[in-house]
């Protein structure tokens, strides 16, 4: 028997008249005639080879084979208004499955931040961070891996979107105790002789752009390289060294403990962008989710977000040219 024969009119039809005991009450609740019902009936019975009802002329009953069919019907028309309640979320943004790739900060003091606040207007949408690296934000977005990500400006390629979010300059964090804290403003030529720990190869590259124009004899190079930035603030906690990074590490600087110092002479600064993919559709609870996020971020960096403290913006953000 092909099943695409039984068509889900029937189903309703037979659920219907089981439920009411009356082809004319079922006709009533189906918003159908009496006849339209009987006929989708029949046209099952026919179908599967057996009677569903014994018919009299004062009452509808299930036969003993209805009653064994009955709650295989039901089960399929539940499943079917789960799926339409589950395609209904999908189609209104409210259900889903959303990876977000985030380099270390954003991803791990910034974003679950963003996520509860979207969870509190959309409690069906499942939002993932992925850890990716600053210089595979772009590509992760281009091949797939993820729906969209957040961090540094880089330069997004084919099938890829960028959008700015806001600005954060290139500041100095150092212990409260460095002799560098003692200063509002730093210019680079005061770095020359300073143990300066750069995070990640991205950092290091950074630091070097941000002085190319300087003598070689001026220049600052970072005495050591690490992997991550959390590993730079917690040397610099201790003292040991200093570093140059983004002003809203703060969201993790500050726990540890460090001051921000401005860099300036020239003074860089920084995108931070939301990545999303052209080539290809965005779910759509990601398009919901990347719409959230980028007015999120931009609250969350002037210090309008409750919870966020606005100060570090204050100081670190230069008039802009």
């Amino acid at each position: 028997m092909p099943l695409t024969r039984i068509t889900l009119r029937q189903f309703e039809a037979f659920v219907a008249v089981a439920d009411m005991r009356s082809f004319a009450a079922a006709s009533e609740r189906l918003g159908m005639t009496a006849s339209a019902v009987s006929q989708l009936v029949a046209e099952l019975e026919s179908t599967i080879g057996f009677r569903v009802f014994d018919r009299s002329t004062r009452k509808v009953n299930l036969s003993s084979a209805g009653r064994d069919f009955l709650a295989s019907a039901e089960t399929v028309l539940r499943h079917v208004q789960l799926a339409e309640s589950a395609a209904t979320d999908v189609r209104n943004r409210a259900a889903g499955v959303v990876r977000v790739g985030a380099p270390l900060v954003l991803a791990g003091s910034v974003l679950p931040a963003a996520i509860r606040a979207f969870g509190e207007q959309r409690p069906k949408v499942v939002i993932r961070i992925r850890d990716t690296a600053v210089d595979a934000l772009a590509e992760s977005v281009a091949t797939g891996d993820v729906d969209l990500a957040v961090g540094p400006d880089r330069a997004p390629g084919a099938g890829v979107a960028r959008e700015m979010v806001f600005d954060s300059p290139w500041v100095l964090w150092c212990a409260p105790t460095h002799p560098l804290a003692a200063l509002k403003v730093l210019h680079w030529d005061q770095l020359h002789d300073v143990a300066l720990v750069a995070a990640g190869r991205d950092h290091e590259r950074s630091v070097a752009q941000m002085h190319v124009n300087a003598p070689e004899g001026e220049r600052v190079r970072p005495v050591h390289v690490v992997d991550n930035v959390s590993t730079a603030l917690g040397l610099a906690a201790e003292g040991l060294s200093v570093t140059l990074a983004p002003a809203y590490v703060g969201v993790l600087a500050e726990r540890l403990g460090l001051v921000m110092r401005r860099v300036t002479k020239p003074e860089t600064i920084r995108q931070v962008c939301v990545y999303r993919p052209t080539a290809r559709a965005m779910p759509p609870a990601a398009e919901a989710f990347t719409e959230f996020l980028v007015d999120w971020l931009r609250a969350w960096q002037t210090g309008v977000w409750p919870g966020r403290k606005s100060a570090i913006w204050q100081t670190a953000r230069p008039a802009r040219s």
